[in-house]
């Protein structure tokens, strides 16, 4: 929890300083425009982009200012901070609230992807690839403390593996910024391996003569509650009816990509990833439907959520689990399966 504290401290100081400013000046925030921040810009959260580039946000009647964060821990203060209204991020970020006991506690309210949905990435060309050729070898996956480096540590350790700086250990670093990972992975030469999401996977690979994805962290992971739609516990009560056509609007573009093929996708995705070709973008679609990335429901379960208390608990992150009923809420998201079903 040390990794946290600090940053809990400082939002809640922030959070502070935002009410006190308030109290001089005019609220009149329209909250049909929503404020979302997300941890990283990737296909994998392909719903999202379809929803707003096809106009299912504005078919809700509503305006979303999307912003990167580019970690989840700057994700999760921009929500304590109030400077986003959502933030679309690991759930494990509610779980580290929770556990400090942050009042007005940010909860979970619909779930977007249900498998890591990271690739790794070798220097090297391996058709053949297993977990035993990392052995020796050094892989950057993620922050300490976020979901893709305790999801990766605890694939590793499950199938046999021991993390550490040994011939016979493999070396799993996470002082690298999320951010960052691609640039370090490509300078320095004692690391072999890296994890990267779709598009940069993909563009690094067409960089890097010889490299290749070599395996989706995701078939090896099973199912998980990775990344999620996060707000505070008075924002989802008071703005009930906005959060619920945000979740419609998601849900509609989940439906958008299962019915069409990925070509019509990648052409939806297109104005949200500049650079990429449509070609690009296709590919990485099918990847992700291989994997079945998406969440058909959008609703986290006790089980899947235990799954994730598990992986926290065998990073060490954790001591203790967190209780479902006070990190997740389904209300909204269940109201709307059950309209549609």
């Amino acid at each position: 929890m040390k990794i946290w504290k600090k940053l809990t401290i400082f939002a809640l100081a922030c959070t502070m300083a935002l009410s006190t400013g308030l109290l001089f000046g005019c609220n009149s925030k329209d909250y049909n425009t929503i404020e979302l921040n997300e941890v990283t810009h990737s296909i994998f959260y392909a719903p999202l982009y379809v929803a707003i580039n096809n106009g299912y946000f504005t078919d809700e009647g509503l305006t979303v200012n999307l912003t990167n964060g580019g970690g989840s821990d700057t994700s999760m203060s921009a929500l304590l901070t109030g400077s986003a209204d959502i933030i679309l991020a690991g759930p494990e970020t509610a779980v580290y609230t929770d556990q400090e006991g942050v009042s007005n506690a940010p909860v979970v309210f619909g779930q977007l992807t249900q498998c890591d949905g990271s690739f790794i990435v070798s220097k090297e060309a391996n058709e053949d690839f297993t977990l035993e050729d990392m052995v020796g070898e050094t892989i950057i996956g993620g922050r300490a403390g976020g979901l893709p480096a305790m999801t990766l540590q605890y694939i590793i350790e499950s199938q046999g593996y021991e993390i550490g700086t040994g011939a016979d250990q493999i070396n799993l670093r996470t002082d690298v910024a999320f951010d960052l990972t691609a640039s370090v992975w490509q300078n320095d030469a004692t690391v072999k391996y890296c994890t990267l999401f779709e598009p940069t996977a993909t563009n690094v690979v067409n960089a890097v003569p010889g490299s290749q994805i070599v395996t989706s962290v995701g078939e090896l992971s099973g199912s998980i509650p990775y990344t999620c739609f996060i707000a505070r516990e008075n924002y989802l009560s008071e703005h009930s009816d906005v959060a619920e056509k945000f979740l419609k609007a998601v849900k509609k573009a989940y439906n958008y990509i299962v019915t069409n093929d990925s070509y019509a996708v990648a052409q939806s995705l297109l104005p949200s990833f500049d650079g990429n070709t449509v070609t690009e973008l296709q590919i990485a679609v099918e990847q992700y439907i291989k994997i079945n990335a998406w969440s058909s429901s959008m609703a986290m379960t006790s089980e899947s959520f235990d799954n994730l208390m598990n992986v926290m608990l065998n990073a060490d992150i954790i001591t203790e689990k967190s209780a479902y009923v006070d990190v997740v809420d389904n209300t909204i998201i269940d109201k709307l399966n059950t309209e549609a079903a």
